[in-house]
């Protein structure tokens, strides 16, 4: 079985849906949930779903403990579902293509450091777009620059607000990321 762990900093929903679509996958598990925010929505989510958390401090991302855990616990792919820090060379390096991410907006527009979120819709409207999406993603040294793996579109309607925008992202998320992250761990070697 291919054992993923899912990094979240806010309320973990695209987590949640993870756990939901892998809970009964017979060669796929989330094993493990990582957040560095002690009071993350997506702790109790993973709790409710029997998967293990880790509550780490900002240090442990960089000083290998965060490393060592993921080996302990056999993690072979990463996913990251709203979470904010940046990923180490070094944890690069040890999961070589084996990191994604999901980002709510069409990139590389409205990508980078700070850019996550409502930050993201609303700089999508003020600037006048007509669509925006998701965007799932390799990770690597930079925020947001990992060769694309997938993009889905939706239409930036005249009324939406950073909210009405943020809901038909989280529908494209929630139905696209699931089945991206499937092919790609199962297509990884034994």
């Amino acid at each position: 079985m291919k054992r993923i762990a899912v990094f979240a900093s806010g309320e973990g929903t695209n987590a949640q849906r993870l756990m939901e679509v892998f809970q009964a996958d017979k060669e796929v598990s989330i094993s493990l949930i990582i957040t560095n925010k002690p009071n993350a929505g997506v702790i109790k989510r993973g709790e409710r779903m029997g998967v293990p958390v880790k509550v780490l401090p900002r240090a442990s991302f960089d000083d290998g403990t965060l490393l060592a855990i993921l080996k302990e616990a056999q993690i072979d792919f990463i996913v990251l579902a709203g979470f904010l820090l940046k990923i180490s060379p070094e944890l690069v390096q040890a999961y070589p293509q084996r990191i994604v991410n999901i980002h709510p907006s069409l990139l590389p527009k409205y990508g980078g450091k700070g850019m996550y979120g409502g930050y993201v819709h609303a700089a999508v409207i003020a600037a006048g777009e007509k669509e925006s999406g998701i965007t799932i993603h390799y990770v690597n040294e930079a925020y947001d620059e990992g060769a694309y793996i997938f993009q889905a579109r939706c239409e930036v309607l005249s009324t939406d607000t950073p909210e009405t925008l943020a809901a038909r992202i989280h529908t494209l998320e929630y139905e696209h990321f699931p089945a991206v992250v499937d092919l790609l761990v199962k297509a990884l070697p034994e």
